[in-house]
């Protein structure tokens, strides 16, 4: 055992935030902290830091006990680090390595010492030097420079960027340097507060392999539930409190919780149906007013009494609603993106991109950082003009974007959220934007927090909150879950999918795209490359060895484009004629039912005249019926 918490407490003043927290972290076991926001999983970090002291329970801790804290930063931290800022990026994450360098100072010294010794002095030495070698080795001495390069790269910096000043860098770029310091150095247990937070899709899956292989254990905090899947074999909920242990990852706690739920729910009902019962039941004998009804009432009531009462399960966030509904229907094509290409000073973020988005797909737009996605995605809403191409919409497209700079302007910034949204939708009833705030997290009294007032995350939910009430049918947006919790995502991710419009997005929660998108699009400097199905269908096709892998629909090239967009059209027509096609056979074959029914009547059978018209009209019919599967057939090749 390398951590153990049993019954811990903790209250800032009169406000108890931790009644009853227990668990245990065992040696190299990968652990997780989930709940809502504010339920006190950073609490937990901060006891366990030694930041704050807990005000009941114990916490007990393998006295040899290692710990690297990575604590939850924003863009708009400041960064504290251990190091010199003026240094470079490498130095500062290659200082971790001092302790090792000095050991190998001392083993070169030995060595050079060693020349002039001889007899037992020389045998003493030679037992200190193999040790101290034997020491340096078992540190990971020899493998210093390809530990601090590879951390590097795969946290998503370039060597051009290795040797920036440390005071250079931007919050996020500094996060995940603090992030590379901390796996480079020899922990037995790391917690980590949100680490994928400014890291891309390539960097966060690359933290995943590196902390499944990783030596010690791990407790963290994170949004990402894909990241939490493919890393924790412990998932460990703070609700209402108190902590309840799940021994499987994310997913596995989802279903599990579901089903206790449901058991809890079940439990309650019956008992509260008991209840009332009994509560009845003690009402009505005692409306006999005898004495001899009123001992038996009194006996009823210490038998109610001694009922153990099963506690009413809490609101489950994840059971609220979001229903999104466009105000009007789009045609069946939607936009059309042709040989775009767009740069910044000179430099070239992407060119000939080209791609079609038809009504109901719900499109991932991925890329690594800096590729230019929302440079993309504001060229789709007609917000920034391309270097080349053009993009058409189609007939009927109304377009909600949401913006990563939740820009307000200076009339919003008086008004509450509540009046806001009131504002903007008048149709709008108090009860419905009270529910939809609060599937954006806005619940209770926050309701009329001023705008003014709000952080960026605050206001990345209230505009994101605005989109999905304006009744678009072609949604476009720019890292929507960022600053949501897991359930509000889960909540969002409920509603893209019910919803009958279109979609595009940026986003880097894997988990999310698996459970929202129908097509990946990977933006590349050379153009998109098409994924038909979810995150995991995209991963499956990058991994397939280039000779294996089938034909993706690649638009690295105008001509492949307008060949595959015409060979997308024929097809389309293709299936039109067959569904019309099928449909006037079953009319068809509707009439001949009719004019079986017809010749069966007794008036007609009796006339020969009138059941050789309906003979021959059916005979006619069925000729018909004929010719048009013939048609249906050759339509199949």
């Amino acid at each position: 055992m390398l951590l153990q918490l049993k019954d811990v407490q903790k209250a800032i003043g009169a406000e108890e935030i931790l009644q009853n927290i227990s668990f245990i972290i065992e040696e190299k076991e990968k652990a997780a902290l989930v709940g809502v926001n504010g339920a006190g999983k950073t609490s937990v970090f901060r006891l366990l830091t030694g930041e704050w002291a807990a005000d009941g329970g114990a916490i007990t801790k393998s006295s040899s006990m290692r710990v690297g804290y990575l604590p939850q930063l924003n863009n708009s931290t400041v960064v504290e680090t251990p190091v010199d800022g003026s240094i470079s990026l490498y130095d500062a994450l290659d200082a971790v390595f001092i302790p090792l360098k000095d050991m190998e100072k001392n083993i070169r010294e030995m060595e050079k010492d060693m020349g002039s010794l001889e007899g037992k002095e020389l045998e003493e030495n030679l037992s200190r030097y193999d040790n101290l070698i034997n020491k340096f080795k078992d540190e990971g001495g020899y493998e210093m420079e390809s530990r601090l390069k590879g951390v590097l790269r795969g946290l998503g910096f370039d060597e051009g960027q290795w040797g920036q000043s440390f005071d250079t860098l931007s919050g996020g770029q500094r996060t995940r340097a603090l992030l590379g310091r901390l796996l480079l150095e020899k922990s037995d247990l790391l917690l980590l507060d949100e680490p994928t937070n400014h890291l891309d899709i390539d960097s966060v899956a690359w933290l995943e392999d590196y902390l499944k292989n990783f030596d010690g254990a791990v407790l963290l905090i994170s949004h990402d539930r894909y990241f939490m899947d493919k890393i924790v074999t412990k998932t460990i909920e703070i609700e209402n409190k108190k902590s309840i242990v799940y021994n499987g990852n994310y997913t596995y706690f989802v279903t599990e919780k579901a089903t206790n739920r449901a058991l809890t729910e079940k439990a309650f009902k019956e008992q509260q149906k008991e209840i009332r019962h009994h509560e009845s039941a003690i009402k009505t004998i005692r409306s006999f007013r005898t004495e001899a009804a009123i001992i038996r009432a009194k006996s009823r009531e210490k038998l109610l009494a001694k009922i153990e009462r099963v506690d009413a399960p809490t609101q489950d966030p994840a059971s609220m609603r979001l229903r999104l509904k466009p105000s009007i229907n789009s045609g069946n094509d939607v936009l059309f993106a042709e040989g775009l290409s767009m740069g910044f000073d000179g430099k070239t973020l992407f060119s000939d991109v080209c791609f079609e988005v038809r009504k109901g797909d719900r499109v991932a737009l991925i890329g690594a950082n800096g590729i230019g996605k929302t440079t993309l995605l504001k060229i789709l809403v007609n917000s920034l003009a391309p270097l080349g191409g053009r993009v058409r919409e189609g007939v009927n497209v109304r377009v909600g974007y949401y913006d990563q700079s939740h820009a307000f302007d200076g009339e919003s910034k008086k008004k509450t959220i509540f009046q806001e949204i009131a504002d903007t939708y008048p149709r709008l009833g108090q009860a419905e934007i009270r529910t939809t705030l609060a599937a954006f997290m806005f619940v209770g009294d926050d309701v009329f927090k001023p705008i003014s007032a709000l952080s960026g995350g605050e206001l990345g939910r209230v505009q994101l909150s605005k989109i999905m009430l304006a009744g678009a049918n072609f949604l476009v947006l720019d890292e929507p879950t960022n600053h949501l919790d897991i359930f509000s995502k889960e909540i969002l991710e409920d509603a893209l999918r019910d919803f009958s419009g279109t979609v595009v997005y940026i986003s880097h929660d894997r988990y999310f795209i698996n459970n929202t998108a129908t097509k990946v699009m990977e933006l590349t400097e050379n153009g998109i490359a098409e994924y038909e199905g979810n995150y995991d269908y995209y991963v499956e096709k990058k991994s397939t060895p280039a000779i294996h892998e089938p034909v993706v629909a690649e638009s690295s090239s105008k001509d492949e484009y307008l060949r595959k967009k015409e060979s997308d059209a024929q097809a389309r027509k293709i299936k039109s004629r067959i569904a019309k096609i099928e449909e006037e056979i079953a009319g068809l074959e509707e009439k001949v039912s009719e004019c079986e029914e017809r010749l069966d009547d007794d008036e007609i059978s009796r006339d020969a005249k009138k059941a050789q018209a309906v003979f021959g009209e059916k005979t006619r019919l069925e000729a018909m019926i004929t010719e048009l599967f013939d048609k249906w057939e050759e339509l199949q090749v």
